[in-house]
């Protein structure tokens, strides 16, 4: 299984707003040959840790592709460039963050950028909501804990809504 996630919070160059942005990167993937297999609802979440960005729009992918870890990497980062990111200061507000979280359970420890599964996904909330969306039975490559489990310990206290639901 191979997990990946997305998330925006500023329009794109052209304007594209960023749930339609995320969209957009599925397609881009697909057309790249990897396979999307499921996605999950999208979420709205403010920034963390917090300041004064605007809100993200979050989800995960479940996908398959034939590319290894480091070449997917390299692809989910050129979809990141061709939507405007310039990565300058880590947390910053961006058009597009692609991130890969699990890819069939690898555990790999950093060189060249590779860190798998991905170092901070077990303690976001706005990944682990969505990634119960399209993996529930999914356990954590090193720690094997659940989604449950890891949003259990997480806690609620940043509010990770289901986009629709607001106005309920």
């Amino acid at each position: 299984m191979i997990l990946i996630a997305l998330g925006a919070n500023l329009p794109t160059a052209q304007g594209s707003p960023p749930q339609e942005t995320c969209v957009w990167a599925l397609e881009r993937l697909k057309q790249s040959g990897v396979r999307v297999l499921a996605v999950s609802r999208w979420y709205r979440t403010p920034p963390d840790p917090p300041s004064d960005q605007p809100d993200y729009v979050n989800g995960v992918a479940r996908v398959e592709s034939d590319l290894a870890p480091r070449s997917l990497l390299s692809l989910l980062h050129e979809v990141e460039r061709a939507a405007g990111r310039i990565r300058a200061e880590r947390n910053e507000a961006r058009p597009l963050d692609l991130d890969l979280i699990d890819h069939h359970g690898a555990v790999e420890g950093g060189g060249n950028s590779l860190v798998l599964p991905h170092p901070r996904a077990h303690r976001r909330l706005f990944v682990l909501r969505p990634l119960m969306d399209v993996a529930p039975h999914w356990r954590h490559p090193v720690s094997r804990r659940s989604v449950a489990e890891l949003i259990e310990r997480v806690g609620d206290e940043i509010p990770v809504v289901p986009i629709g639901a607001e106005e309920r």
